[in-house]
């Protein structure tokens, strides 16, 4: 329920207008959260039928002078282009750093900037070591928007899931794969905690606590054999056989086999323990049973 995120958070500065760029899962539910705050939020789509456009951005749309009239917050969610730029700034840089009473803005990365570290911890002070184009791509529109001099907070996400998107669903549909690699771990976090946790930041960042880069993920990393067998449990499904990693990769997509080759565990305490947010799914098992409940 939007009204137990709420709950947990204050609410945004008195004629706080927020800007989303890219309303799609993540998107859409930090919109949603921001209104229920009582905050005047504009979220883009690319195209107009799409489901809660406010606006449409996208590589062939200019936005309009007046959706930035009163903005304070701004925040993108937007992946970069296959060149690597950063697909906001490229078409409205101008408009924003045009803006006068910006308070915050916001870029969505990725926890996949940091590489393989072989199942090691990572945290904010961790070197950058992207190994995969995507990631790499993603930490050059992270420089891009730190060289603009905005007031800029960069969250790094590791694997995202909640209601409509989680292992439930390749349970129902018979493409569950129980893919078995010893040692390999991933972090994750729900959609509902990245909402929580960017409106958060937004709060502490006008008092002053304002780190440049924080990781938003779960107190809980663990392998996917875990997590599918607990949403197997909860929905009373049964299992499909074990299939060994290197036996699994031969009909991989690259994509897919890409988030296999990295192992690496990501550190909250930034954000949980010395800024104080508080997870509403502090792991798998949590942010499962509320999927499970929404089906």
């Amino acid at each position: 329920m939007i009204e137990d995120i709420v709950k947990r958070l204050d609410p945004l500065p008195p004629k706080s207008k927020l800007i989303i760029f890219g309303g799609g899962f993540s998107g859409q539910r930090i919109a949603r959260v921001a209104r229920q705050l009582g905050t005047k939020v504009l979220c883009s789509r690319r195209r107009e039928n799409s489901k809660g456009a406010d606006f449409i951005f996208n590589a062939d749309q200019e936005c309009s002078n007046e959706i930035f009239e009163g903005a304070t917050h701004v925040l993108s969610c937007i992946p970069p282009l296959l060149n690597g730029e950063d697909p906001v700034l490229l078409k409205i840089k101008n408009q924003l750093l045009n803006t006068k009473n910006l308070k915050w803005v916001g870029y969505l990365s990725t926890t996949g900037v940091y590489g393989d570290t072989k199942g090691s911890w990572v945290n904010e002070n961790t070197s950058p070591n992207p190994q995969q184009e995507r990631s790499i791509r993603r930490l050059s529109c992270e420089q891009q928007w730190v060289e603009t001099k905005l007031p800029l907070q960069i969250l790094r996400l590791p694997g995202i899931y909640g209601p409509g998107r989680s292992a439930f669903e390749s349970l129902s549909n018979g493409t569950t794969k129980m893919i078995d690699k010893p040692g390999q771990v991933f972090s994750r976090i729900h959609v509902d905690d990245i909402a929580g946790s960017v409106l958060f930041l937004i709060n502490l960042f006008s008092q002053g606590k304002n780190p440049p880069v924080i990781n938003v993920a779960d107190n809980l990393p663990t392998n996917n054999l875990e997590v599918i067998a607990f949403a197997a449990k909860i929905a009373k499904k049964s299992l499909p056989s074990t299939i060994p990693f290197e036996v699994a990769k031969k009909t991989m997509s690259p994509m897919a086999l890409s988030f296999w080759e990295e192992n690496r565990k990501v550190d909250n305490q930034l954000l949980c323990k010395k800024l104080g947010y508080s997870l509403i799914h502090p792991d798998f098992k949590s942010g499962l049973k509320h999927c499970f409940s929404k089906l």
